[in-house]
Parts: structure tokens; sequence; C-alpha cells
């Protein structure tokens, strides 16, 4: 394919008026979804500190019972819901490895929104490492607006998608029972990643049905499925939020997810089809790029590396004799409760 193609191709594709709606409701979602981490963030540190324990290993039931009486995490869930509805409005007018990949600018607002908030300014390795996230995943998505091809979802093909789902669900529940006291962050936005971008491949799927009028006993599996995959990315993110940074969580889930869920689109729905060789092979460096981000996060967030004593950072409270149960250093929510 000549340059004078792929130009064509470019043009033929941004005339399409599924995209140019669709980017919009994914950027706008994006939004939401930065400042519902932030807030949900808060109301997991704030519930931590109520009831004397780290959820780091798992969140409680009666921490979780408390998530419920947090202004500031019910403010955050609205606005995640607010993200997700705006997601699922891209999808209905967009493909899949569209619309995913758009979250990426999510880790960009809550990067800045953190350094507000916790007073860790972003370090010269945090920031190659979130431009690593960001870069790759819009390379990604220009590659993917001018070659992505939508198509019906056969029963079949779901029947493979809810059989994948059912073995990851599985595996991330034997290695949370048997090894999650050696978890951390990267492990539990990695496991919501996945399940979301599952989450995000049948909301797609049940869509389309609806829109076709198909809502039989099969569409009714993907919604179970489609709950149930939601509930444990549910609770893996909220225990992220307590042994990470919610720029990290971000950034594990606008990378993971968008992957899962194009992984899903290419190998299974056929959305890439139509894309040539060369293409597919930008995929998966720009995909590397992005995962190596995300790893490089995960190491080299200020926040991170505070907590665990690498890195004597003044939160932003300027509290810098308190110590959290994780470490020496303040949390970052140790100014007056401000979520009442």
């Amino acid at each position: 394919m000549t340059g004078a193609d792929v130009g064509d191709q470019l043009v033929g594709a941004f005339q399409n008026p599924g995209l140019l709606l669709g980017i919009p409701l994914a950027l706008a979602g994006a939004v939401f979804m930065s400042l519902g981490a932030q807030y949900q963030h808060r109301g997991v540190e704030k519930v931590e500190r109520l009831s004397g324990a780290d959820g780091a290993t798992g969140l409680s039931v009666g921490q979780l019972k408390r998530l419920l009486t947090r202004p500031s995490w019910i403010l955050g869930t609205l606005m995640l819901g607010l993200a997700i509805i705006c997601q699922l409005a891209a999808l209905s007018v967009a493909p899949l490895i569209v619309v995913q990949p758009l979250g990426a600018i999510a880790l960009v607002i809550t990067t800045l929104l953190n350094a507000r908030v916790s007073g860790h300014s972003p370090t010269r390795k945090s920031l190659i490492a979130i431009g690593a996230c960001v870069g790759g995943i819009f390379i990604f998505v220009f590659f993917a607006a001018i070659f992505a091809v939508e198509k019906d979802i056969t029963d079949r093909e779901l029947f493979v998608i809810l059989a994948i789902l059912l073995v990851v669900i599985i595996v991330l529940g034997a290695c949370w029972l048997i090894l999650r006291h050696r978890m951390r962050a990267l492990f539990y936005v990695v496991g919501a990643g996945i399940l979301y971008g599952f989450v995000a491949t049948l909301a797609k799927a049940v869509i389309k049905r609806v829109q076709a009028g198909e809502f039989d006993w099969v569409t009714l599996v993907c919604v179970i499925a489609l709950i149930a995959a939601s509930a444990v990315g549910a609770y893996f993110v909220q225990t992220a939020y307590s042994s990470g940074p919610p720029d990290l969580v971000i950034a594990g889930l606008t990378v993971v997810d968008p992957m899962i869920a194009v992984l899903i689109g290419m190998l299974v729905l056929g959305e890439a089809s139509a894309a040539p060789p060369w293409v597919l092979v930008c995929f998966g460096i720009a995909g590397a790029i992005a995962i190596w981000g995300v790893v490089g996060l995960a190491r080299y967030h200020p926040q991170v590396l505070s907590e665990s004593q690498e890195l004597d950072i003044m939160r932003g409270s300027g509290q810098a004799d308190s110590s959290s149960s994780r470490g020496t250093a303040p949390e970052s929510g140790s100014e007056p409760d401000r979520d009442q």
C-alpha cells in the first residue's frame, strides 16, 4: 500500500460519522474516568485510616461497606458511571479498537490531578513512562482508525469470548487466593484491565444485538458475564487504590484494558482483517511501548518510591513527620477531611 493509498484511507476514515461522534464521546469518558479515579482513591484512603487496616492485600467486607458511606467515593463512582455511559455510547457508533485506546488521555489528566493533590511532582523517569503509555496507545489508535472494520458478532464468537473470560476469572481468582499477600498494585491493575477489556467487548456485543432486536438467551448470558467481570474488576481497582497512586491505576487500566479489547477484536472478531501485515507489526510495537510504560510507572512513580522509602518527598499536606501503616511517608490524605 502506497503513501497516497494510506492518505486516502485516512481521509475516508475520518469522514465516517460514527468515528466523528465516537471519538469525542470516548474522550469525554476519559475525563470522567480521571476525575472518578481521584475521588475514589481519596475515599479508599479515608476508609483505610478510619478502619486502621491496610487494604493492600484485599479490602475487607467491612471496608467495602464503609466505602458506601464516603461522599468522595460515591462522587467518584458517579463520575465513573458517566465515563461508562460515554464509553458505551461511543461503542455503539464506532469500532471497539478505536474507542478503547482513547481512554489513555485519562492518564495525563489523572497524573496532573494527583500531583496537585498529593504533592508528588512527576520525575523524569515517571514522565517518560507516562509518555510511553500515551504515545504507544495513540500510535495504535491512529492505525486502528484507518484500518478498523465493523463486523457482526456471531454466536460462536461470543461463546469463544465467554469461555476465555471464564478461564481468566478462574486464573485471577486462584492467584488472588494463593498469592494475595505478595500481590501489590500492579497485579490488581493488570487484572482489572484484563477483565475490563472483556467487559468492553461484551458491552459492544450486547449493544449490537439489542440494536438488531436479538435479545435472546445468548445476549442474557453476555449481560450476566459482563456484570460478573465488572464486579470482580471493580474490587481489584478499589484494592489497587489502597496500594498505589491513582495515576498508576489509570495507567494500567487505559493500557491493559484496550490491549485486551483490541486483541479480542483482532483475533476473535476480525475487526483488523483489512489491515496489511506491516500494520499488525505496528500494532505490536505500539502495544509493547505502552506496556513498558505501565511497568516503568509502577517502578518509578514518585509516590510509589516515597511509600517504599526510596525517595524522600514531602507530601502536599507538609506533615513530613506523620507516617502511614504502609511506610514512613505521611498519607496524601493527611490534610483535614475534605469529603464530608
